[in-house]
């Protein structure tokens, strides 16, 4: 095998093949001929990718490799690291999209003359793009180059000839890429992958959360990113002028410079370094300032930063980091800029901080404190915060009034990280700030917003959590609001006393011949797929997702397809059967016509049923029977797993199955009509409760 060939593990064989990694496991145990590893370890080994694809293809499993199969692999396994790679790929496919013209030129030329003419190539554009920039976000090499060196960015390693013409492969590879789902869709497809991929190495930003904080900054020329990360925040901005952003880890700053070049026709302006340390932008005043920064970081920098001038609201304790970050960004806007920051919850609360607060709400720079829901950005058990601060303007009485909002409720109580309503988030906030914004006051929405007068929040803990300043309102929503809960109790408890089912006489277990999923599966009775995969396009209507969540609740789709290049998910169809893998339940459902249409989601399995051979409610109803989930659940150290290929069911006629499923459809009925009970009984006390305890309710 060549020195720097591609190489795949059993997860990326999967994902070639459309398959569960069991599948792949099930492969190397059965096939004599299945390639041997070439690489990684023991317990997760890596394979040569030209034998995967010569193997799949010859059991026909496999008729090509997808494009972006192929790319992404040879980015995961280039020799330089998959961030280099990345950044290698970034400056090949701005080439792309800014001078089309000159890369097909490139492209055109063989190998050995495209490594010659490529540095010159990308260096000009990357000079036109990033200016002097480029010498710190790709530092080799420094100035103008030598027409025969390799352009920024892409220094080979020493065995230059393999590293080198690997390049020029994984560039063509990008090239033909981008040339069928474009450049910036390249390059969001590899570098997602690659998050995907390391997911505790980067602290992202979900788009919801980015969307929000650009939308509150209103429209802004300028704007900056002191701690940008992968630069999801400047991307939502709409319409820039000049993007600032600045990055501690060098090849993050790289990366998200290209992201950005590619994303938008804005200038963009990136630097690598510690905002607080080493600020890149000293004299920068900015139109808005958008900031994720790092939480609880105690090197941040307190030593030798005691006397630095941007701490004009106070110098900050050693704890409070993010008081550092809220004043560096006050620091860097125009009077009358607005920054937006997502906090952690403790900062608007910890004694340590309530000097700095006293003094941002005495000149009237902390505008808005609002409480996300949990679940809206990491860490995703606590419900994070967005501070709106106000750059003071020399003359102007600061603001008398601070506004608070509780984004709880629109987005669904206990909605949990994918379920968030973020349209009903972004409504909710939006609605309360526009009207404060042009009025320095709005009208009170009980457990929602209010704004509150600055004097009545100078005490001595200045805490400024919006649970404290914003009662929920009555869970019941009022008295008659429980009345009506009550009635439609009282009507549901009746329909469950009409759906018991009537005990049945005692009989000897039936003699039925059986049979297996995975059996009726190669006979062609039902058709499996797994679920998880699929991307919508930008832009486009959003797809829902049927969830783990929603199959063991028996609840309407509430997940979103993430968006991406267009990648086609697994749909449900009216009839289909579906079953969650994980957990050892005996959960199944029937996809009904309200259903039917959404994606499948992750760590679920979907039963396609012939409807000629199979009725989907015996499938079903026979799939959750207790001792057959236990025999086809395999057991791990901390989950249990099922694997539905060895689910059974008897073998019975067609009339004899609809017979069965009639009883089983019945069953699903009263079960349903049991949980609606359970959630009006749960609304009905918890509202008479707060009802009581506030006056709303008379005893």
């Amino acid at each position: 095998m060549p020195e720097n060939a591609a190489e795949v593990t059993a997860a990326g064989i999967a994902r070639l093949a459309g398959v569960g990694r069991a599948a792949v496991s099930n492969w190397r145990r059965r096939h004599a001929d299945f390639p041997k590893p070439v690489g990684g370890s023991e317990t997760s080994p890596s394979f040569a990718l030209a034998d995967i694809e010569r193997w799949l293809r010859d059991q026909g499993k496999l008729a090509e490799v997808p494009l972006r199969e192929r790319v992404w692999q040879q980015v995961a396994d280039h020799p330089a690291g998959a961030v280099r790679a990345l950044v290698h790929v970034g400056c090949a496919l701005l080439l792309v999209r800014e001078r089309p013209t000159t890369w097909q030129e490139l492209t055109a030329a063989a190998d050995e003359r495209m490594a010659e003419l490529l540095p010159t190539a990308l260096e000009q554009v990357l000079a036109a793009r990033f200016g002097e920039a480029r010498v710190g976000l790709f530092p080799a090499p420094t100035r103008t180059p030598p027409p025969t060196r390799t352009p920024p960015g892409l220094r080979p390693e020493p065995r230059a000839s393999s590293a080198g013409g690997a390049d020029i492969r994984l560039l063509r590879s990008a090239g033909e890429l981008a040339a069928g789902i474009g450049a910036r869709q390249a390059f969001e497809f590899l570098l997602g992958r690659h998050l995907d991929a390391n997911p505790r190495q980067y602290t992202l930003t979900p788009p919801g959360p980015a969307a929000l904080m650009a939308a509150l900054t209103g429209p802004a020329g300028t704007v900056l990113d002191p701690a940008s990360g992968t630069g999801t925040l400047l991307r939502a901005v709409d319409r820039p002028a000049v993007l600032y952003a600045q990055e501690a880890d060098p090849d993050l700053a790289a990366l998200t410079a290209l992201r950005l070049a590619l994303h938008t026709d804005a200038d963009v302006r990136a630097a690598a370094g510690d905002s607080l340390r080493a600020d890149a932008y000293p004299e920068l005043t900015a139109d808005a300032v958008l900031c994720h920064p790092p939480f609880n970081e105690r090197n941040w920098g307190h030593e030798e930063l005691g006397y630095d001038p941007r701490w004009e609201y106070g110098f900050p304790a050693r704890t409070e980091s993010e008081l550092a970050w809220v004043q560096h960004a006050l620091a860097r806007l125009r009077p009358g800029g607005t920054a937006v920051l997502l906090m952690p919850p403790a900062a608007a609360s910890r004694r340590s901080g309530r000097r700095i607060r006293a003094g941002l709400l005495r000149r009237g720079a902390l505008r808005a404190v609002v409480a996300l829901p949990a679940g809206a950005a990491p860490p995703y058990g606590i419900p994070l915060h967005l501070w709106v601060l106000r750059k003071p303007d020399a003359g102007q009485a600061p603001a008398p009034e601070l506004l608070f909002v509780d984004t709880a409720e629109p987005a669904g109580a206990g909605a949990g990280r994918d379920k968030l309503d973020w349209q009903a988030v972004q409504s909710a906030v939006l609605d309360a700030w526009a009207p404060f914004d042009r009025h320095g006051t709005a009208e009170e929405r009980p457990g929602v917003s209010r704004s509150v007068p600055v004097i009545e929040l100078l005490d001595d803990d200045v805490d400024l959590a919006p649970a404290r300043h914003l009662p929920p309102p009555a869970a019941g929503g009022g008295a008659d609001e429980l009345l009506r809960v009550r009635d439609r109790l009282t009507d549901t408890l009746r329909l469950t006393g009409e759906l018991t089912p009537a005990p049945a006489e005692p009989t000897e277990p039936a003699p039925w011949p059986a049979t297996t999923v995975g059996e009726l599966a190669r006979a062609g009775a039902l058709v499996l797929s797994a679920g998880g995969s699929g991307t919508a396009p930008a832009g486009h209507e959003p797809v829902p997702v049927l969830t783990e969540h929603d199959v063991l609740a028996g609840t309407a789709p509430s997940g979103r397809l993430p968006e991406g290049p267009h990648e086609e998910p697994v749909r449900v169809e009216e009839g289909d059967v579906v079953v969650p893998v994980l957990g050892g339940g005996s959960v199944v459902r029937v996809v009904d016509e309200a259903t039917a249409g959404a994606a499948l989601g992750r760590n679920l399995q979907l039963l396609h049923p012939d409807p000629a051979a199979l009725d989907p409610w015996f499938l079903a109803g026979f799939l959750r029977g207790t001792a057959n989930n236990r025999q086809a659940s395999s057991y791990a150290s901390t989950a249990t797993r099922l694997d539905v290929r060895r689910l059974q069911l008897p073998r019975l006629a067609l009339a004899d199955q609809r017979r069965y499923g009639e009883r089983f459809r019945a069953l699903a009925d009263f079960e349903d009509a049991l949980r609606t009970a359970g959630r009006l009984g749960e609304q009905l006390v918890q509202g008479l409760y707060d009802g009581l305890t506030d006056g709303t309710v008379t005893a």
